[in-house]
């Protein structure tokens, strides 16, 4: 084990992280509200390597938000950069490792729903992983969601706190690299999915499956192929993330306060 990451499990036993924060594209600028104790370079750490795609640092980060212990992955690694899922999930086996027990995942999103229009955020509720070879000749089953409510409610009473609209609905993790077509969003609409994105969904799922409680919130950057006017450009995703950086930012750490004043 590299030493920056033993260092970091060492002081992570002695006092264990209750919150691990995923930080999607172009919400780097988030971690300068958090008073780091320890970070360390996703390169350092066993099963990771560090991202390729803009917007994603590679630096875990463990220290205080708002009064609570947290772990902070700032950035994450994507299947369609070539990594393996096992390392997708990666950072999600690394938290309940280190006693994490709430799990809050962030993504850029394009809208499918017509009232999800750029810089708008969404408490997803449910998801659909399309991210299995020739995944549409699959019949969809409905699974239990594994989004834990409690988390959802405190997410949406910290926005209503704010005054920031935050509706809930469907998320859809396809692949990617490439975005999506306007066929396989009018399929996805037909599917009742209200927001697409390349990240989050298995992620969610493998949290569900080690015992975490788990919520993601998506930040709307773009409407989806076919719904709005020209090419979707990464460029585009990265400028409305930094934009609705700052808002993003008073949410997460409204919910984090509010977290740690209703600790159990």
């Amino acid at each position: 084990m590299p030493d920056p990451y033993r260092r970091l499990c060492e002081q992570a036993a002695q006092r264990p992280p209750r919150l691990a924060l995923v930080l999607g594209s172009g919400f780097g600028d988030l971690t300068n509200r958090i008073q780091a104790l320890e970070s360390i370079s996703f390169a350092d750490i066993p099963g990771m390597d560090q991202p390729s795609v803009a917007g994603h640092q590679g630096l875990l980060i463990r220290g205080t938000w708002a009064g609570q212990s947290v772990l902070v992955f700032a950035g994450r690694l994507h299947f369609y950069e070539g990594r393996l899922w096992s390392k997708v999930v990666q950072p999600v086996h690394i938290a309940q490792q280190l006693g994490v027990r709430i799990l809050l995942l962030t993504n850029a999103a394009g809208g499918i729903r017509d009232d999800l229009v750029p810089g708008s955020l969404l408490a997803v509720n449910r998801h659909i992983e399309w991210t299995e070879p020739y995944c549409w000749r699959r019949p969809l089953t409905v699974c239990e969601s594994p989004y834990d409510r409690a988390l959802l409610d405190r997410l949406r009473q910290a926005a209503r706190e704010l005054g920031i609209s935050l509706p809930t609905g469907v998320y859809a993790q396809v692949t990617g690299p490439c975005y999506e077509t306007p066929a396989e969003i009018r399929a996805l609409r037909s599917l009742g999915v209200d927001a697409v994105g390349m990240s989050t969904a298995r992620e969610i799922q493998t949290g569900f499956d080690l015992g975490l409680a788990c919520a993601a919130l998506s930040c709307i950057t773009n409407r989806a192929a076919g719904l709005g006017p020209g090419t979707i450009h990464h460029e585009e995703v990265l400028a409305c993330t930094a934009q609705a950086g700052a808002q993003v930012g008073d949410l997460l750490e409204r919910f984090v306060t509010n977290l740690n004043q209703r600790a159990e």
